[in-house]
């Protein structure tokens, strides 16, 4: 029973990235300005705040997730629980795993990797990217390592936002496009659409 679960969510995976990767112009466009705009802002929020504190903003992972919540929309592994779920569990299991393992990386690198992993299917937000998340904070520069548990609020959660914010307006700006891929979501959206256009009459 296991096994065919895994079968079907494995076929369904593999439609989706096949249906979105397709050539479309109008896919692809959207897939850009949204990858644009989230980074962008990271980015500018990064060159804004380095030069006068460690802040940092910017991490690698962003830019897989990027490719997830603007380019396979539908996946479930882009969704919003997962995007922001899935980087706070790797986020707070890399910090712990540098905090006690700090100096012996063969251990702790695929240390917090693994963890992540398990922690992520445990708490349904499996987010590949969220691997990266949690290896960053073993290996990242020693600005990152000294943030300790605040590298979880920013940049992790910070950018995880950025991003998810960006996503739920660029990826339903047309008919076409929808996320998450949550119907509940959809309806009152449509709902809270309705009341605004009442008022404007």
């Amino acid at each position: 029973m296991h096994v065919q679960k895994i079968k079907r969510s494995y076929r369904k995976t593999k439609y989706i990235l096949y249906k979105e990767t397709l050539v479309d112009f109008k896919e692809h466009s959207w897939a850009f300005l949204g990858s644009f705009i989230g980074i962008g802002i990271i980015a500018y929020l990064q060159s804004k705040a380095l030069p006068k504190s460690d802040v940092i903003y910017l991490i690698g992972s962003f830019g897989a997730s990027s490719v997830l919540v603007y380019g396979v929309i539908q996946s479930p592994l882009a969704q919003p629980r997962n995007l922001i779920g899935g980087h706070l569990v790797s986020a707070i299991i890399g910090v712990t795993i540098a905090k006690f393992v700090p100096d012996i990386l063969w251990l702790s690198a695929p240390l917090a990797v693994s963890l992540s992993i398990v922690l992520m299917q445990m708490t349904k937000t499996l987010h590949p990217p969220g691997g990266a998340t949690a290896l960053i904070a073993i290996i990242g520069s020693s600005k990152i390592k000294e943030l300790g548990y605040w590298y979880v609020l920013y940049p992790v959660l910070t950018g995880s936002l950025i991003l998810l914010v960006i996503a739920l307006i660029v990826n339903n700006m047309t008919s076409k496009r929808q996320y998450p891929n949550h119907k509940k979501y959809h309806q009152y959206r449509k709902r809270v659409a309705r009341v605004f256009k009442i008022k404007k009459l």
